[in-house]
C-alpha cells in the first residue's frame, strides 16, 4: 500500500533541506502548493520549491529549444501539511464524520481539529 499524507492541492512547508526555515531568512516560511504526488516513488512535487534548470531540445521544426526552470520532486517526508484554519504546520490524523447522511472518513488537523 503506498498511500501519502499529502495530497494534490495542499499546502505545504518544508522541515528539511535548502529551502526550509532554517536556511531561509528568519520569519519566512517557504510554503508551496502541491502539483504532483507520486506515492510509488513517495516523492511530490511543490509549486516554487527545489527549482532545477533543464535543458530542452527543439521538439519540432521553429520550435525554440533552450534551458527551463522546472521543479523537481522531493521526498513527501520532508514536507509538512500547513493547516489552513490556525495556519501553522501540523500532522494529520483521521476521523469519521457524517456527511449528507453518509459516514466518512476526513482529513483532520492534529493541533486545532479543523478538516483538512
Amino acid at each position: 500500500m503506498n498511500s501519502l499524507h499529502v495530497k494534490k492541492g495542499d499546502t505545504v512547508v518544508l522541515k528539511t533541506g535548502k529551502y526550509s526555515d532554517k536556511f531561509s531568512k528568519p520569519g519566512v516560511r517557504r510554503t508551496g502548493k502541491v502539483v504532483a504526488v507520486s506515492p510509488k516513488e513517495g516523492k511530490v512535487i511543490v509549486e516554487g520549491i527545489n527549482k532545477v534548470k533543464k535543458h530542452v531540445k527543439p521538439k519540432q521544426m521553429g520550435q525554440p529549444g533552450g534551458i527551463i526552470d522546472a521543479e523537481a520532486p522531493i521526498y513527501a517526508c520532508k514536507v509538512q501539511v500547513v493547516c489552513p484554519k490556525c495556519d501553522k504546520p501540523t500532522r494529520i490524523g483521521h476521523s469519521f464524520k457524517e456527511i449528507k447522511g453518509e459516514t466518512k472518513k476526513v482529513r483532520v488537523c492534529k493541533k486545532c481539529g479543523a478538516t483538512l
